[in-house]
């Protein structure tokens, strides 16, 4: 008899321990609503958009200008040991093609003159002209983003996502350089971003923004 009572206790602990326990998972932000706010900062300055919601920027010579965003806080479910589970991905419309380049260096002479006693800075004596042609085919088209697509991308791989585009992850302010040169004076330029708030298992939510740019 004695047996018969612990066969059936020992049963009773495999059933209940083989029961999973239902997760209940909340909405992914607090107040159960995700809300995105991105704006265009240019050599330190916020910009503000125009009545057509376009973001005009005035070109100020060679250089890169910044999406900052600002987003909703995640419930603490969401956040793991002070880093929240978010993601932004930044991706563009605007691509460059490098076909010749010029740059110029400063060249020395062997045992030159020098501008003070210490011979710690040397006076040039003239710059030499580097010339590198035909770089399409060394290099492919750059997203001004930041990223480029190599020429035999595999497109069916399950990693191809994580090549296309910029991404910012695990914190409330993700921020993207945009690169910014001379030839792109006239023209608009198209930022889209999709936010996922969550990034993991459980609920989760996403927005996606579009910011229309044009270089003055």
């Amino acid at each position: 008899m004695k047996i018969n009572i612990c066969l059936v206790f020992f049963i009773e602990i495999l059933f209940f321990s083989c029961i999973k326990e239902k997760v209940e998972y909340q909405n992914p932000c607090i107040g159960g609503v995700c809300n995105t706010d991105y704006k265009v900062v240019y050599l330190g300055d916020t910009l503000t958009p125009n009545s057509n919601n376009h973001w005009e920027l005035e070109y100020n010579g060679l250089n890169y200008f910044q999406v900052c965003g600002n987003l909703s806080k995640l419930n603490d479910q969401y956040v793991i040991n002070g880093v929240p589970l978010t993601e932004a991905n930044f991706d563009s419309d605007y691509w460059i093609l490098f076909d010749t380049l010029n740059f110029q260096v400063p060249m020395y002479s062997y045992l030159g003159w020098f501008n003070d006693q210490t011979l710690n800075n040397p006076i040039s004596i003239g710059n030499y002209t580097y010339t590198m042609v035909d770089l399409i085919n060394l290099h492919p088209p750059l997203n001004i983003v930041g990223y480029q697509i190599p020429k035999h991308f595999c497109w069916e791989c399950p990693f191809a996502t994580t090549i296309v585009g910029v991404h910012s992850k695990y914190n409330y302010r993700p921020t993207c350089n945009v690169f910014l040169d001379n030839e792109m004076i006239g023209d608009t330029v198209n930022i889209f971003i999709e936010t996922i708030f969550n990034s993991d298992i459980g609920d989760s939510d996403s927005v996606n923004n579009q910011l229309k740019i044009i270089i003055i």
